[in-house]
């Protein structure tokens, strides 16, 4: 399995990065490789472009609405809709029960069919706590976390490889039950101790990323979602204080195999 960034910015893209979206991809037995999205936030969708032909994917998860994480659903919506190709299936998208609204109103539309065509190009379905998703040889459970809205962490599992990834989340028990034992946990940071303290139920800071991952005994940690008026050696300070996992801060076009490491604790990098 093999883990791509395409934006890693917290609550809003950054002239670096675009806000948060994560390619998941894995070959299954007979060689084809399978393409799964997990968020679309704001700015995300031109660098989708510049890694895949987004008529790649199989399927688009959504952690949850705030525009950080879905808001590029937009572009993709008129790429699928409108393409040359005329041969694209409709597009598994799986988000919380209200996603099909919220994109209806941000196009200002009153149904889910895009102006000038009679096809719905997204296949809308609904994500609740405990869900379990099949797509190809991936096998995905969604759990409730701690946020301000509905939102969602997920773990991914393939040929005994797992990947967990905490959306946006706050610390809670539901998050370090998907990371258990994970090969890679891809876990937000987008607060700091002291600094963000009047803030709950919100964000992980570094230090709670990093408590997280040792209770759940993950094997290796990429922190993500660090917002631009941060400093990412902060987060990552908080956490290496906590934590002694190979563990590196997310950035743009990043790959990372999701292997086991049987113990190896060699730095690892895109």
């Amino acid at each position: 399995m093999r883990l791509r960034v395409i934006g890693c910015n917290g609550s809003f893209a950054g002239t670096e990065s675009a806000a948060s979206s994560y390619l998941v991809e894995h070959d299954d037995a007979s060689g084809r490789t399978w393409r799964v999205l997990f968020d679309l936030g704001s700015g995300a969708f031109g660098p989708l472009q510049k890694a895949i032909d987004p008529a790649q994917l199989d399927a688009v998860v959504i952690s949850h609405l705030h525009p950080d994480h879905y808001l590029d659903l937009t572009g993709l919506e008129v790429f699928w809709a409108y393409n040359e190709r005329t041969d694209l299936p409709q597009l598994p998208l799986y988000g919380p029960a209200a996603l099909p609204a919220r994109i209806r109103a941000v196009m200002d539309r009153s149904d889910d069919v895009p102006d000038g065509v009679t096809d719905v190009p997204f296949g809308y379905r609904t994500i609740t706590d405990g869900a379990r998703l099949e797509i190809g040889p991936l096998s995905i459970t969604a759990r409730a976390v701690v946020h301000p809205v509905e939102s969602y962490g997920f773990r991914i599992e393939a040929d005994g490889e797992v990947l967990a990834y905490s959306g946006d989340s706050d610390a809670c028990a539901s998050l370090e039950e998907l990371a258990a034992g994970a090969d890679l946990f891809l876990c937000e940071a987008g607060y700091i101790e002291e600094r963000d303290d009047r803030f709950t139920g919100v964000h992980l800071t570094g230090r709670r990323a990093g408590e997280a991952a040792m209770r759940a005994g993950v094997r290796r940690v990429v922190l993500t979602h660090i917002p631009c008026w941060t400093d990412p050696a902060v987060p990552e300070r908080e956490a290496r204080e906590v934590c002694d996992l190979p563990l590196c801060v997310a950035q743009p076009f990043d790959v990372y195999e999701v292997v086991p490491r049987d113990g190896d604790d060699a730095p690892f990098t895109a």
